[in-house]
């Protein structure tokens, strides 16, 4: 299948303004922009067709330009990552069986993450889009509570069915009181068709309530297949908020140690 990745990203975040511009040091100890260190996952990611970024912002698009990237310009009224990406996907060159949308603020997501997503589209075509997700650990499940108890917006966890259909995706730390809760992984493979009809569809109370844009192919019965993935060893966590900087810095270290 034919696959194009896209990185959405924007400057304006009510959590962490600016954030895909913010320096941090990577494991050959360079300093580098977040959104840098996520399109150096992408450009290794096998088998796949193109890159971009997609933003609003002439700051985010002229540092990615600095350092190599393809940008596509987006309209500033896109509400989240998926709708920019629909939208980039009509700017593009290429027509791709698969969008991948890669966040901006996961540059420790490894590359057969992604590979596992376009494969897991390819053989079950009955799922309009997937998503990873990692059965959480010890130390996952401290950071998730830490996060909830401090009152910060930390990461997200996901609940399938027995077929791995997602059911639902929550800021809370899901199942209550169970200790096989699994980490969501912020990153989306689509068919082209189930991102027009994104398009489409209103802002649902989940999605509003919770602020993840997955919730919406749920709240209209679209299908999301949630990929169990490998970690292979190595931790995994978001750029939520600024307070996260120095613990991926030392994930980034221990990865290519």
């Amino acid at each position: 299948m034919s696959a194009v990745i896209i990185i959405p990203a924007r400057y304006a975040s009510t959590r962490f303004p600016g954030k895909p511009l913010s320096m941090f040091r990577g494991a050959d100890g360079t300093m580098r922009t977040l959104i840098e260190h996520t399109w150096r996952v992408a450009i290794a990611v096998p088998c796949v067709d193109a890159g971009y970024v997609a933003t609003d912002d002439d700051r985010i698009a002229e540092a990615c330009h600095a350092f190599g990237a393809s940008v596509v310009i987006t309209s500033p009224d896109c509400r989240n990552g998926t709708e920019r990406c629909a939208e980039a996907l009509g700017k593009i060159a290429e027509n791709p069986n698969v969008l991948v949308n890669l966040q901006g603020d996961a540059p420790l997501t490894p590359t057969w993450f992604l590979s596992d997503l376009i494969s897991a589209l390819e053989q079950k075509r009955q799922f309009e889009a997937t998503t990873p997700v990692l059965k959480c650990g010890e130390a996952t499940l401290a950071r998730l509570r830490n996060d909830r108890r401090q009152g910060r917006v930390g990461g997200t966890t996901a609940v399938f069915d027995a077929q791995n259909q997602a059911l639902y995706f929550s800021k809370e730390v899901l199942p209550f009181g169970s200790g096989r809760s699994f980490h969501h992984v912020g990153v989306y493979a689509y068919r082209p068709a189930a991102l027009s009809a994104y398009l489409r569809w209103p802002e649902g109370n989940l999605e509003r309530s919770e602020g993840l844009e997955q919730l919406r192919f749920l709240e209209n019965g679209s299908t999301m297949l949630c990929v169990e993935v490998d970690a292979n060893g190595r931790e995994f966590w978001e750029v939520n908020n600024p307070q996260d900087i120095p613990m991926i810095e030392k994930m980034l270290g221990v990865q290519h140690a």
